[in-house]
């Protein structure tokens, strides 16, 4: 049971439809960073932006909490998370430990229609890095994020996808955060390889290829701890 269901009883599913749906725009808006790390979330000004009651928009804010994208504090309400350095390198050490099964798994299910969703899937992706801007650079973050996804849906576990589309939107969310300006979030080429490994039905190096893969995009991200100015540099005085 997933906290969806533990939200409202069986009858009153409109509500718990509504309250998915309101959670997917959200989250949307919180892994593309049109909500920014910190923002306070009212359940009051969420049910009135989606014309709902503050049960439902509290149900929403739960599954977001649940999945880590947004953080709760007594008294205070529900944040956008901001994740720590700490935590980032937790998602990715978690990445590790799953998607290299993950591309095993998928390689023994591969069809000629999962290659060709897969070939759609990196064109899109080639699109957005090769554009320029912030509204770009969060599309490349999705799109690459949707590969990987991708490959967890053609794995065919439903509980290792669920656990994906988890890491996966922290793993946008940290990206985001801190990944070094003018490097590409989830490198392309790479995945270009690991499905070439999945068609060809190379188990083993998909694995390996995924697992260098998620070294690579943990690299590309600055997770050094600094100091905050002083005051008065701040506020260049």
């Amino acid at each position: 049971m997933n906290i969806a269901d533990q939200t409202f009883p069986a009858a009153d599913s409109a509500n718990e439809d509504r309250a998915q749906a309101i959670r997917d725009q959200l989250r949307d808006a919180i892994v593309d960073r049109r909500l920014a790390p910190g923002t306070k979330l009212s359940e009051g000004e969420v049910g009135t932006l989606f014309d709902v009651s503050r049960t439902v928009a509290r149900a929403a804010l739960q599954m977001l909490s649940f999945e880590g994208l947004v953080r709760t504090e007594r008294n205070r309400g529900a944040f956008v998370a901001n994740p720590s350095p700490e935590e980032a390198r937790q998602v990715f050490a978690s990445r590790r430990l799953i998607e290299p099964g993950i591309a095993i798994a998928a390689a023994g299910r591969m069809t000629p229609a999962h290659v060709a969703a897969f070939k759609t899937q990196l064109e899109e992706e080639g699109r957005f890095i090769a554009e320029r801007g912030p509204s770009a650079r969060r599309s490349e973050i999705k799109a690459s994020g949707d590969f990987h996804l991708l490959l967890a849906s053609v794995a065919g576990n439903v509980i290792l996808q669920r656990f994906m589309e988890e890491l996966v939107a922290r793993s946008s969310l940290v990206i985001a955060l801190y990944g070094r300006s003018g490097v590409s979030s989830c490198g392309h080429s790479e995945h270009m390889q690991i499905l070439e490994a999945l068609e060809n039905g190379s188990s083993e190096r998909a694995s390996a290829l995924m697992l260098r893969h998620i070294d690579h995009i943990e690299a590309d991200l600055d997770l050094r701890v600094r100091g905050g100015p002083a005051l008065r540099q701040a506020l260049e005085l």
